[in-house]
């Protein structure tokens, strides 16, 4: 592949972005437990994971690729946003597992009772404030991609709309 994008479909990109959003708001929501409480920053992260499976999936072809050409004719920001996808992974898996040890609610809900283990605590801590940070850098990294897409699936087709209605309204 001669090109340094990866063409997805429209239907693809519609739902990464809403994908994206939701990631994102959980990863706000979850960041601070004690707004939110306990029990909804466990469950809520629990289920991050089958949405960021999805995401991985929608993505695979991009992956591959770019692994194919790591080493080789690559540019910079392919490659950077790639070093920083799997900062992103590792950290997340990084904070998924340290939050399943300590978890006080959603595991001993389903029946995993685990020891307490204040090192758990510090990792799953650490990992989180890690994981803002590279949010951030991914986001910006990202921006021109997030407004494009913002404009173009749901900016445009709402001032389409209004636009429809003028042109109806004038027209009476």
């Amino acid at each position: 592949m001669s090109t340094e994008v990866i063409k997805t479909t429209s239907s693809q990109t519609k739902t990464k972005l809403w994908l994206d959003v939701a990631l994102f708001i959980a990863f706000l929501v979850t960041m601070d437990p004690h707004s939110s409480g306990l029990a909804i920053h466990e469950w809520l992260s629990l289920s991050v994971i089958a949405v960021m499976t999805i995401h991985l999936l929608l993505s695979w072809d991009w992956i591959k690729e770019i692994t194919r050409r790591f080493l080789g004719k690559l540019g910079g920001l392919n490659r950077t946003n790639y070093i920083l996808n799997w900062l992103l992974f590792i950290d997340g898996t990084l904070i998924m597992v340290s939050g399943a040890m300590i978890s006080e609610v959603a595991l001993p809900y389903l029946g995993f009772v685990l020891p307490p283990g204040f090192a758990w605590r510090r990792l799953h801590d650490m990992s989180a404030n890690i994981g803002l940070l590279l949010l951030g850098v991914h986001t910006a990294l990202h921006w021109n991609w997030i407004v494009n897409t913002f404009g173009k699936y749901l900016f445009q087709p709402i001032a389409r709309m209004f636009a429809i209605k003028a042109n109806k309204d004038a027209s009476v």
